[in-house]
Parts: structure tokens; C-alpha cells; sequence
């Protein structure tokens, strides 16, 4: 070796050692050092690849002369190719000519040369291979081969404690992930709500706005045409919170004629009107630790609405015909399928009141706004009817399906609730077809054809992920029940495996042996 090459060498590893010295954080040295070694060594390309801790993966994680693209291409797995077998044996590897090699795998596509020679060599820090430090460089004669793998071993082992600092970092990243992905899964189970079905976007909404208000104590106003299932938000609200073993009191508001509304509401004393023989407990003091239910608040005469803002605000009312206060410590949720904002422009509403009861507004959508819970909707009611009633009923026919989708439903999920029971009672065999469907729905379906049109999977509002799963179900559905239930049968149907379909049956909620 000249001496004009031996000092050259030992600047390069003086400029090393300084970058090193700098910070101990890879990422800021990585790259100084890599254009350090392409400069300095008549390098065309320099990679550090790292491996995952606990796993065979090694990645690239800083290049030299690569762009990003093709570095996202070297992925070897250990003892994989020139690089896999460094890391794995621990031990040097020179390809004098890159052409001529079965191992060197050319993953970063920079091409199979004769005139190009490959040098790997291992990262280890205390007897540990952590990855390894690889060039690119012009074919040359052993002994300067040689030399540069020497050299290349010294840059490695400076390089070593950042790599294993790197590592550790990425693995705790890695870890964190998965912790997050993991919460995100455990929080998606544990706030939808078990009482309600449904999956779309939609309600997904509606589910973030029920966790998000449950434990606090705040005022709730739910919004929504009649049938949308706004009490079950309502019960959903309440058996998340911190209420949940006290009492839930539903006042249904358009129920109550005017003269006892007053009386339902904050009770009587004896002798207050005609008939009041005893003294009685209104819905606010049965409520009391937990939560009233004032459904349909719209109906609710002026006369009263001054008495109940009281309530919300001081906590407080007395009994009809009494002179005591009686305080409660009650949490209210309201809900309506009036315009409200309207009402109060008109005077039928009191502004004041409105403002009180609106602190978290929740709006329910209607069923043709979320039509991709209609057929989850449908299975859900199909299931249930079938057991009260001794039915054996599994399936909607397609063509069935296909009315359920096209009806507009604007008594929302109660119609619909409705229909399927109706259609259970009705259906003699196993499915569920047009036939036993209300006259309505055919009538607006259209009339049947010899052929009918090809089934849509295409639900608006719906996301691509809840079309496929709702897809990806009826094809399950259907395999099973051409099978008798049989999942090997299905599989093989299927051209699958029983285990993929037994997964994805009990995924969705599907029968099968």
C-alpha cells in the first residue's frame, strides 16, 4: 500500500471519528459518513442495512448514491443473499464481480456488472451482528479489495453503538405502533355501543360523539327523524357513564297529555287536584343519581318549559300543589325529531331553554344516509324474529336485498325492524324473498323480471371497506348455505381454506361446522 493511499485512509477515519464524536444519533451521521467513504474511496454506492430486533427482516436504512425508491427495495431476509449471510455468519464477503455471483441478489436493481465489485461487512457491537455496511465499487485486483474490506471494518465498528442505539429506537417505535394500533382496535370494541348495530361512517360519527360525551355530565340533545334510534344513543349515553348503576327514567313527552305532563314530571302532593289521593314521586325524583330520557322534548307545552329550564339549571322544582323544594342530582338527555332552532324563530319553543338543552348536540342519521348497515340491519332483525318465533330463517335472496337497498325507508330502522318481522313470519322455507316483502317496498322496487339486473355492492355514503366486508360476507353467507353449513365444503367451493373461511365466518357472525 503507498503512503499517499495510507495517509488518505487515515484522514477518512479521522473524519469518521470526528463525525462520530459529534452525536450519537445515527440519522445525523449516517450520511456524512457514507459521502465521507464514496469520496474519499471511489465509491459509487455505500448502504447500512440494519436488523430487526427479534425477527429475520433487514432493511436498508441510510444509502449513498441510491435513490429513496430504490433503497426501499433492499429487503433481505437473514441469510438472504450477500447481505443475509454477512449478518447471519457474522463474517466479510467480497464479490469481485457482481455478474458472476448466484448470491448477489440485485435487489436495488443497480445491476449485475463484471466490472463491479461487491463488499459487505458485518456491524457488531459486543459480539452482536446488528447489520452491515456495504459497498459499491469498480472492479479491482484482490489485495485492494482486501483493503477496502479492512478499511470498511474499522468504519463499521465506530459505526456500531449508533446502529444498536438505531435499532433499539426503531424497535421501540415498531412497538409503539402496534400499542396504538392495538388501543385504536380495543377502543373501536369497547365504544360502540352493544345495543346498537351498525358500522357505516355514518355512525361511526355518532359512536366518537357517545364516548366523547359519556363520562362528562353534560346536557345531551340528540337529533333525528322518528325511528332513527335515538333513544338507544340516548341508553348508550347513559350506561357508559359514570351513572351507569343508578337509574334510567324515559319520559316520552308526546305521550303525556298536557294537564298531567306537569305532574309526571315533578310529582304531586295530596289534595293537589282531583284524584291526587296520595302524595307521588315524579320522573325527575325516580331519576335522581341517574339519568331522565325526555323523549320527543318538543311536545312539551310552553306553560312548562320555564318550570323544566329551572330544573336544568338550578337542579330543583316543586311538586304540584307543594311548597317544599325538592333538589335532585339528575343528568338530562333530550331528544327530537322537530326543528327545534325553527320553533324557537316561532315561539313555540323557548329560546332559553333550547340553548340549555343543546350543550352536546348529537344528530342520528336517517336509514337511507347509512345504507351500508341496511343489510346488517336486516340480518341483525332476521336473527332475532327467526328465534322469538321458532322460524328457521337464514338468508335474504338477493332479489330481496336488492328491494331493501333501492327502498328509501323513511320510517328509518323501525320500518325496516318491521319488515323483517313481518317477512320471518311470513317466509315458509330458509330464505327470505321478495314474495313476503310489505307491497310498499315491491312498489317502489320496480316490477319482477325474468332476469333480474346484476346486484350492486355500490352503497353511497358507504367506504370502500364496508362495501368489500359487506360483499365479501354475502359470499360467505351463501357458500355456507349452499353447503349445509359445512366449512370445509364452503372452503373447497370457495377454492379457500377452511381456516380463511371459518375466520371470516366467525368474523362476521356467520354459522358454520
Amino acid at each position: 500500500m503507498s503512503q499517499n493511499r495510507q495517509a488518505q485512509e487515515l484522514r477518512l477515519l479521522q473524519s469518521i471519528s470526528t463525525i462520530v464524536d459529534q452525536s450519537i444519533d445515527m440519522r445525523a451521521t449516517v450520511h456524512p459518513i457514507l459521502e465521507a467513504l464514496a469520496e474519499c474511496l471511489d465509491f459509487r454506492i455505500a448502504t447500512i442495512t440494519l436488523l430487526r430486533k427479534g425477527g429475520d427482516d433487514i432493511l436498508i436504512e441510510a444509502a449513498h448514491g441510491l435513490s429513496r425508491a430504490q433503497a426501499e427495495l433492499g429487503h433481505y431476509k437473514l441469510g438472504e443473499g450477500v447481505t443475509g449471510k454477512v449478518i447471519l455468519s457474522g463474517e466479510p464477503m467480497i464479490i469481485p464481480k457482481t455478474s458472476e455471483s448466484p448470491i448477489f441478489l440485485n435487489r436495488t436493481r443497480q445491476g449485475k456488472s463484471s466490472d463491479t465489485a461487491f463488499i459487505c461487512v458485518p456491524i457488531k457491537e459486543k459480539q452482536e451482528v446488528v447489520g452491515a455496511l456495504s459497498v459499491y465499487r469498480p472492479s479491482a485486483p484482490d489485495e485492494q479489495l482486501q483493503e477496502d474490506t479492512a478499511i470498511l471494518g474499522i468504519v463499521a465498528s465506530m459505526l456500531a453503538r449508533a446502529a444498536l442505539l438505531r435499532r433499539d429506537v426503531l424497535e421501540e417505535q415498531e412497538t409503539l405502533k402496534e400499542e396504538n394500533r392495538q388501543l385504536r382496535a380495543e377502543l373501536t370494541r369497547r365504544y360502540h355501543p352493544g345495543n346498537i348495530v351498525g358500522n357505516s361512517h355514518e355512525m361511526q360519527i355518532v359512536y366518537d360523539q357517545i364516548y366523547q360525551v359519556a363520562k362528562s355530565q353534560a346536557t345531551v340533545l340528540i337529533h333525528g327523524e322518528t325511528g332513527t334510534g335515538k333513544e338507544l344513543v340516548a341508553h348508550a349515553i347513559h350506561y357508559a357513564s359514570t351513572r351507569s348503576e343508578d337509574p334510567f327514567v324515559r319520559v316520552h313527552c308526546a305521550a303525556l297529555p298536557e294537564s298531567l305532563i306537569e305532574s309526571e314530571l315533578f310529582g304531586h302532593v295530596k289534595g293537589a287536584f282531583t284524584g291526587a289521593v296520595t302524595d307521588r314521586k315524579g320522573r325527575f325524583e325516580l331519576a335522581d343519581g341517574g339519568t331522565i330520557f325526555l323523549d320527543e322534548i318538543g311536545e312539551i307545552p310552553l306553560s312548562i318549559q320555564a318550570k323544566l329550564l329551572r330544573v336544568l339549571q338550578e337542579r330543583e322544582f316543586e311538586r304540584v300543589g307543594g311548597i317544599k323544594t325538592v333538589k335532585v342530582n339528575v343528568r338530562i338527555i333530550a331528544a327530537t325529531h322537530r326543528d327545534l332552532p325553527k320553533m324557537v324563530e316561532q315561539r313555540q319553543f323557548r329560546e332559553d331553554l333550547y340553548y340549555r338543552l343543546s350543550v352536546f348536540p348529537i344528530f342520528v342519521p336517517p336509514l337511507v344516509k347509512r345504507k351500508a348497515d341496511i343489510i346488517l340491519l336486516a340480518d341483525y332483525f332476521m336473527a332475532k324474529y327467526a328465534e322469538e318465533n321458532g322460524k328457521k330463517v337464514t338468508k335474504l335472496s338477493n332479489e330481496a336485498v336488492d328491494m331493501l337497498m333501492r327502498y328509501a325507508w323513511p320510517g328509518n330502522v323501525r320500518e325496516l325492524e318491521n319488515c323483517i318481522e313481518r317477512a320471518v313470519l311470513l317466509s315458509e322455507g330458509g330464505v327470505i324473498g321478495r314474495d313476503v316483502m310489505p307491497s310498499s317496498i315491491q312498489v317502489e322496487a320496480g316490477p319482477q323480471t325474468s332476469e333480474m339486473p346484476a346486484r350492486s355492492f355500490l352503497v353511497e355514503g358507504a367506504s370502500l371497506s364496508d362495501m368489500v366486508d359487506g360483499y365479501e360476507k354475502t359470499i360467505i353467507h351463501e357458500a355456507l348455505d349452499q353447503n349445509q353449513g359445512n366449512i370445509a365444503a364452503a372452503a373447497r367451493f370457495l377454492r379457500s381454506t377452511p381456516r380463511i373461511v371459518g375466520y371470516k365466518a366467525k368474523q362476521y357472525g356467520l354459522a358454520g361446522n
